[in-house]
């Protein structure tokens, strides 16, 4: 069964997905190609996860403006 496109993924999906090639990746016993398949995999989906967050935190921004009384504080200050 061939993999989704990371952008078809959910967030959650795509986070698994990246956590198990990442495991898979340490044990350092995959075949040089393999590895490099799993690199570019790995990129796309952390690529198309840090998008979704974006997304996500835009949204945010729009609900939270509009409401007047709530603010958005900056959690790494």
């Amino acid at each position: 069964m061939a993999s989704k496109k990371p952008e078809n993924l959910s967030f959650e999906e795509a986070i698994s997905e990246l956590s198990n090639i990442v495991n898979e990746m340490e044990r350092g016993d995959l075949p040089l190609e393999t590895a490099l398949k799993h690199f570019e995999r790995g990129i796309a989906l952390a690529s198309a996860s840090s998008s979704k967050l974006e997304q996500a935190q835009q949204k945010v921004q729009i609900l939270m403006g509009q409401n007047d009384t709530a603010q958005l504080v900056d959690f790494n200050q």
